[in-house]
């Protein structure tokens, strides 16, 4: 369960540090206000903004139960691969454990619809990242590239949160041209110009001698 996993020690507690050091509040409100935009859920922000760890807490408890990050998802994806948020994994439990198990569910819902609308997996995040606080820097990544995506849909009509993703530019060369480069010597080879082998010698010169 979340908050019973044992302190790290070592270099394992100082690249945690690490990861906390990174945390950009900043981008972590931005994500936030973009959540609270599409859905429609109230997400008290202006409470939070005087205080970085202050963020840092309220970003995970706003989002450490799942249910806000699959609403993010049902208000974006098409119909065929959106989350039925009536099935058992949304109904409240009141065994800890039981209720702990359907957050991480939730949470890996989320991850898996994203990369199912376009997001690439290794621009998404482990459960834990976000559950276990382990690396709250690349949930935001997986926000903003979720919301990257979905502004890049021809069907995205709204007032652009996240900048534009980069198009693709791809240029077509004829058979001709992709030949003239093939007698052209790389000048990380030197110089052919002036070439000769005037004035080159190998070895000593061949002695004749009489006995």
């Amino acid at each position: 369960m979340a908050g019973l996993r044992a302190p790290r020690a070592g270099s394992a507690r100082e690249n945690q540090i690490k990861v906390e050091n990174s945390f950009d509040s900043e981008e972590a409100l931005k994500c936030l206000a973009w959540i609270r935009e599409i859905t429609g859920e109230p997400i008290n922000l202006e409470s939070v903004l005087d205080n970085k760890h202050k963020v840092s807490e309220f970003f995970y408890r706003t989002l450490k139960d799942g249910i806000l990050l699959c609403k993010l998802v049902n208000a974006i994806v098409p119909d065929d691969i959106q989350i039925n948020m009536k099935s058992q994994t949304f109904k409240k439990s009141n065994n800890d454990a039981f209720e702990s198990a359907k957050e991480r569910a939730r949470i890996e819902l989320f991850c898996q619809k994203i990369q199912e609308f376009g997001v690439p997996e290794n621009m998404s995040f482990q459960t834990d990242s976000l559950y276990e606080k382990t690396n709250l820097p690349q949930v935001c990544a997986a926000i903003r590239n979720f919301g990257i995506e979905a502004e890049s849909r021809p069907s995205f009509s709204g007032s652009r949160t996240w900048p534009k993703r980069a198009e693709q530019n791809r240029r077509n060369f004829s058979e001709e041209q992709l030949r003239a480069s093939e007698g052209v010597i790389n000048l990380q080879m030197g110089s052919n110009k002036g070439a000769t082998q005037s004035g080159m010698t190998f070895g000593k010169k061949r002695m004749i001698t009489k006995d």
